[in-house]
């Protein structure tokens, strides 16, 4: 529903955007057309392109939406949550729920990241922004833990592919309420908090950390943290 505080064309947009999202959930993102979302908005349909320039931007409006819902999530969530596997597990599962009624939707979007250079691309410079956010989430979750600074820079962009990885496996879930997704990421969590334990003690860290030094030049190098 609209927000009362939001000015007129606030909440135009927000129509938009909510109708928009409504049929692509129903129909698929690409046989709905700008003038559909007019209609089902009760706008001219220049009205809809005025807000919104193309589907794409309704699309990317939406990942500003689900990111700005899971930092607020994650922010509550994480309140007297102290240990690296739990928080990790307040981040991960978070998105999964967020995100487990939008499978349809998601599964058509996600054939545009072999796509680099269109706006929809994970890995694109158009999703850049949503990107860091995301990342910044991990960041948060680990802040406080005992993680080495070497695994504070690198683990966060590992957990963003594993959460990628984990939403493309979400997709294909079909068990009730996802639960198949939730267990998978449970167990890789646990692998994951093992293998960050280890390569933290005294004995494992000196050989570790040229080789997390060189992974983190790596996803620099190739623009993925945007630095």
């Amino acid at each position: 529903m609209a927000s009362p505080r939001l000015s007129a064309g606030e909440r135009t947009k927000e129509v938009i955007l909510e109708k928009a999202l409504g049929l692509f959930r129903e129909n698929g993102f690409e046989v709905t057309t700008m003038r559909d979302i007019a209609r089902a908005a009760d706008v001219a349909t220049g009205a809809a392109y005025y807000y919104f320039p193309s589907k794409e931007a309704i699309v990317s409006a939406y990942y500003d939406q689900v990111q700005r819902l899971h930092a607020e999530k994650v922010h509550e969530k994480l309140q007297g949550q102290e240990g690296l596997r739990e928080r990790l597990g307040v981040v991960l599962h978070s998105k999964l729920e967020i995100l487990k009624d939008d499978r349809k939707f998601l599964g058509a979007l996600f054939r545009f990241t072999g796509e680099p250079s269109h706006p929809l691309s994970v890995f694109g410079i158009g999703t850049q922004a949503q990107r860091s956010q995301s990342v910044a989430i991990f960041r948060e979750a680990i802040a406080g833990t005992n993680v080495s600074e070497e695994q504070a820079q690198l683990l966060p962009w590992g957990l963003w592919l594993l959460q990628l990885a984990m939403v493309l496996f979400l997709i294909y879930d079909e068990s009730e309420g996802q639960q198949k997704a939730h267990k998978l990421a449970d167990g890789i969590l646990d692998v994951v908090t093992q293998l960050v334990q280890l390569t933290s003690s005294a004995v494992v860290r000196p050989f570790i950390q040229p080789f997390q030094t060189r992974m983190l030049e790596m996803l620099r190098e190739v623009g993925l943290t945007g630095e």
